[in-house]
């Protein structure tokens, strides 16, 4: 019994310790802007009783009457629950750590999941193999066995070694970022949210979720609209009738771009919109290209909505028409009468088959 007191004793006491020291922690943060302490704070919060009754437990055993043999291997069996411990809550804390710096900092480093779990892996395996020479293990012969073993997983798990090198690759390129709005070569097209290990998702702009895997979209030929920056051209085509002043037209589409720069969220002013006379003569109609610049790829499309309704309503005060299609088609007479063909024995050819057709349909 005494042994057990006295493990009853320690832990109660670790604990008290432990609650003391967390209240005094939580004030502390409280009274900073910073958000580093308190990501210390909640990762201490649940582990902290283990290491409290990891406490008690290694006093007890050091005063137990147990023969040295089984105190020994219970001691060992405590650091490695310790060292497991520490080891998940460094790993929780450098990835959350890494993930406000970013963050902080507004770099450019896209933060995944991939990323965070690249992060998690590496303390966890540093925190194994100081677990392991805890142990008393050489890793030299461990690291021989990966190697064979490797090799045999590296055959059976091809399709997802495949995703995840990809996904590596998506990473340290760049080609995409987690928030960039991108179009797919098969015609999808919607906002990255996430590169996993293995798998891409893709929010479309009716709310639904495209899931790609990794080696498939870093094969893919894909649009990034965010790159090199948000900013894009916006070209709407006009096109007006034979009889418009090119010049007056001009005038009109810039005046009614500026003004609805300054009043429809997301047209850019600066820089400023231009009128190209562009494609220039239809069979109908003159056409020309207003050119304005948007924030972003979705803000093309109420910039369209607004200004297409600004300029039908200024063409209707100034008189200008969007002609219907139309074609002129003009006739002549030879000697008073219609001509049998086109002047090129044209005619007497369709006059022929025209009768070999009906024979035929008689």
């Amino acid at each position: 019994m005494i042994p057990f007191g006295i493990f009853a004793g320690a832990t109660a006491v670790a604990l008290a310790v432990r609650s003391v020291l967390l209240r005094l922690l939580r004030r502390w943060s409280e009274k900073t802007e910073s958000e580093i302490d308190d990501l210390f704070v909640a990762a201490l919060r649940i582990p902290s009783i283990g290491w409290g009754v990891a406490i008690g437990l290694y006093v007890a055993l050091g005063t137990s009457p147990l023969p040295a043999p089984y105190v020994a291997y219970s001691l060992k069996v405590i650091h490695v629950l310790v060292i497991l411990s520490v080891t998940l809550v460094l790993a929780n804390i450098s990835s959350q750590l890494v993930a406000y710096s970013i963050r902080k900092a507004a770099i450019s480093i896209p933060l995944t999941g991939l990323s965070q779990t690249i992060i998690k892996g590496t303390v966890l395996v540093i925190g194994f193999l100081i677990l392991l020479g805890t142990l008393g293990i050489s890793i030299t012969p461990l690291i021989t066995a990966l190697g064979v073993g490797g090799l045999a997983v590296a055959l059976a798990l091809q399709d997802t070694l495949s995703n995840l090198f990809a996904g590596i690759h998506i990473l340290v390129e760049q080609p995409i970022r987690v928030g960039d709005f991108i179009r797919l070569e098969s015609g999808q097209e919607g906002y990255v949210t996430d590169i996993g290990w293995r798998t891409t998702r893709i929010r479309m702009l009716p709310n639904n979720m495209v899931i790609i895997p990794n080696n498939k979209l870093s094969q893919s030929i894909l649009t990034n609209y965010y790159l090199p920056e948000k900013r894009m051209a916006l070209l709407i085509p006009i096109g007006v009738s034979y009889e418009t002043d090119p010049d007056h037209l001009e005038r009109v589409l810039i005046e009614e771009a500026t003004e609805g720069a300054r009043e429809i969220p997301g047209l850019l002013a600066d820089p400023p919109p231009m009128v190209r006379f562009i494609p220039g003569f239809g069979d109908f109609s003159l056409n020309f290209t207003l050119v304005c610049q948007v924030q972003e790829f979705t803000d093309q499309y109420p910039a369209q909505h607004e200004l297409r309704k600004r300029i039908l309503r200024r063409f209707r005060k100034e008189g200008i028409e969007i002609p219907f299609p139309s074609r002129t088609v003009y006739t002549r007479t030879v000697d008073g009468k219609a001509p049998a063909g086109d002047g090129q024995g044209n005619g007497t050819e369709k006059k022929e088959a025209g009768e070999e057709g009906r024979s035929g349909n008689g």
